[in-house]
């Protein structure tokens, strides 16, 4: 069958990604068919592939324009020094992800299900973030600011934080996302501070 009657690509695109986004997040990947994803958007089955290739392909879209648009989105030049540098990202990455924790669970929970060549362009994209962070703690160990004994287990460990953010936050609840970046912030300056 053809596309569904008044549905136009920029339109019904976007609706079979967020479908996805929305399928993928709440059952996992792996239990969603197209067939769900095409029932969800109100089209036949075999439209859907008039939008997107595959299953595959819908995750990959999904997972790979989440990071290019997280790297897009964070300035590390626009602060002068390492300490203002590891604020700005860790306020950065709190609150992109607040808004965003369908694709984040997805970014996390399932990289397993990535066929190799594209868990390959994912991973050096989430390589490529993690780097900025790096080099920011880098930049203050060398200043004397920040004491760290190992780097890179210390951006795992500040990205693992504050990505955790997600599991338990909810808007209207006891802290608004200010506060949360303050609180968190802090948690990181004293966790690295010498």
């Amino acid at each position: 069958m053809a596309r569904k009657q008044g549905s136009h690509s920029d339109i019904t695109g976007p609706k079979v990604r967020a479908a996805a986004l929305k399928l993928f997040a709440s059952q996992g990947y792996a239990a969603v068919s197209m067939r769900a994803i095409a029932r969800e958007v109100g089209l036949q089955a075999g439209a859907l592939y008039l939008y997107t290739p595959d299953k595959q392909s819908l995750l990959f879209d999904l997972m790979r324009d989440h990071l290019e648009d997280l790297l897009a989105a964070w300035a590390p030049e626009a602060e002068p020094g390492p300490e203002a540098q590891l604020e700005a990202f860790c306020r950065h990455h709190i609150r992109y992800h607040l808004d965003r924790p369908e694709l984040v669970f997805i970014a996390y929970m399932e990289l397993r299900n990535l066929e190799p060549e594209n868990f390959t362009v994912i991973e050096a994209l989430r390589r490529q973030y993690e780097t900025q962070l790096e080099e920011i703690l880098g930049r203050g160990q060398s200043a004397g600011v920040f004491d760290i004994p190992d780097r890179k287990l210390a951006t795992m460990a500040i990205i693992a934080m504050l990505t955790g953010v997600n599991t338990w936050y909810r808007s209207g609840g006891r802290l608004d996302p200010d506060e949360i970046e303050e609180i968190y912030w802090q948690m990181v300056r004293r966790s690295v501070a010498v």
